[in-house]
């Protein structure tokens, strides 16, 4: 049979084959041709207009064709940015891993609430294997410890922000003050202003030469603070900052909130799971000191968008900061032996989220994700030894995870020089993009000019490294 043309709401398991198989045979187009897809490539305007017009339209009074529709699909995604490439060195890609679609794909099917426990028992215990593991496993957090996924680190730092403000400073948010640094997240300082604090109290601490949250400074505003007046309640450490992969010295920061009755939040949204491997675990010892720890599996275990963490030493803590019901809900039940997420974040209405991270882990085995990290750190220290040894470029940091930044080498130390030397820099990715085969952004690092190259999407090896290296030596040439 074939898709009818008009489909009913209520579909029978024979239309749901036909339809799935259609979808799916798309994709699996898509995965074919997802390596040799070019990374970046200046969209053509008119081809862009044309698409986006039809999408703009109200929806029709009546159906249309299913294989017309993913048509207009595949094209509006030719036309995004390219996210799942093995080329794609911008930002910190992701990519996507196809077994954690399938998962989601599973789920939002069967369309269990994920709120409260009662409404999918074994759904919950599954969802809550995967954030012990996180906890416990991942980070190194003590027994009992947990946390909840969210749509990604903004929505975990928001949670981790309100939280630290409700067990820290109560009702009152009156000269309430929090400290983070130069390279901190901007998630960080939104969420703190969502949740009440006063711009004002907001510190800004300064950082080492070595882009390091400097342990000294902040222990001196805190003191300062407090002698003002004011109520630090909240020190919020980066493991692995967006620019650099820099982290901060955990151990350090542990010991300082520790002894400044601070609550001490770890935004490892990059790095947190390279705890997996030796490397990682060791440069990010610290870590289970926190109270809570942001995570973005959407990053570093691969997995697709929308897919953050937020894990907490004491899950009784997060959930008296979200506490809140209705007398609707009072049919529904509760669960003494499993965790109401509805009480644990900022959202009521939730599909259950863990399928998407459980389903991969189990299918693939966590020794698989080990090995691909395990990897991306290794290909970082390749990439890190090739752009040393060309002596046009200033290569300042070897890189603490699975990013190199990068800049031209002023010619003097002269103001003239440096100023010269940014302007290049600022046009060296124009000039590496402009093939398309990779795609690669800059960044201000204190004022500088710099290129970063992040390698983290699991599809990126060695060849597609070397081949990123090529562009940027015939860039560096070039200019």
């Amino acid at each position: 049979m074939g898709i009818p043309p008009h489909l009913p709401l209520e579909v029978s398991p024979e239309e749901v084959r036909e339809l799935g198989a259609a979808v799916v045979s798309r994709l699996a187009e898509f995965v074919a041709a997802v390596a040799r897809r070019p990374a970046g490539s200046a969209p053509d305007m008119a081809a862009v207009a044309e698409l986006v017009a039809p999408f703009t339209g109200a929806p029709p009074e009546e159906g249309g064709d299913l294989s017309a529709l993913l048509d207009r699909l595949c094209r509006a995604a030719d036309l995004a940015m390219e996210t799942a490439g093995p080329r794609v060195l911008a930002a910190i890609p992701g990519g996507g891993i196809y077994t954690s679609a399938l998962a989601e794909f599973f789920t939002r099917t069967v369309n269990r609430f994920g709120g409260l426990a009662a409404a999918a028992p074994a759904l919950t215990a599954m969802e809550e294997s995967v954030l012990r593991w996180m906890a416990q496993d991942v980070c190194g957090l003590p027994a009992g410890s947990s946390g909840i996924l969210t749509t990604g680190g903004s929505t975990a730092n928001l949670s981790a922000v309100v939280t630290a403000r409700h067990i820290r400073l109560g009702e009152s948010l009156e000269n309430g003050t929090l400290y983070v640094g130069a390279q901190t997240h901007h998630s960080v300082a939104k969420a703190a202003r969502i949740a009440g604090i006063r711009e004002r109290n907001i510190r800004v601490v300064p950082t080492t030469g070595r882009l390091h949250l400097d342990v000294a400074a902040t222990a001196e505003t805190i003191r300062r603070d407090r002698r003002d007046g004011l109520r630090p309640f909240l020190l919020v450490a980066t493991a692995g900052t967006t620019d650099t992969g820099t982290i901060d010295p955990l151990p350090a920061l542990a010991a300082l909130a520790e002894e400044e009755n601070l609550w001490f939040h770890v935004d490892a949204a990059y790095g947190g799971f390279f705890r997996l491997t030796e490397r990682g675990r060791r440069r990010l010892a610290g870590v289970e000191r926190a109270d809570s720890v942001t995570l973005d599996p959407h990053k570093t275990l691969f997995l697709p968008f929308g897919t953050g963490a937020l894990v907490v030493r004491d899950p009784g803590a997060l959930a008296a900061a979200h506490q809140g019901t209705g007398s609707v809900l009072q049919d529904v039940g509760s669960s003494d032996a499993l965790p109401d997420y509805a009480y644990r974040g900022i959202e009521l209405s939730r599909e259950n989220r863990g399928t998407r991270v459980w389903l991969p882990l189990h299918l693939h085995g966590v020794a698989a994700f080990r090995e691909a990290l395990d990897e991306k750190l290794d290909l970082a220290e390749h990439a890190y030894e090739q752009l040393t040894g060309m002596p046009a470029l200033d290569v300042p940091r070897r890189p603490e995870l699975s990013t190199v930044t990068f800049r031209v080498r002023p010619r003097d130390a002269s103001p003239e020089a440096v100023e010269k030397a940014d302007e290049a820099t600022r046009k060296l990715p124009r000039h590496i993009n402009a093939s398309g085969r990779v795609l690669i952004y800059s960044t201000v690092i204190e004022g500088r000019q710099a290129v970063r190259m992040c390698v983290v999407a699991y599809a990126t090896h060695r060849e597609h490294v070397d081949e990123a290296l090529d562009e940027i030596a015939a860039a560096v040439a070039a200019l």
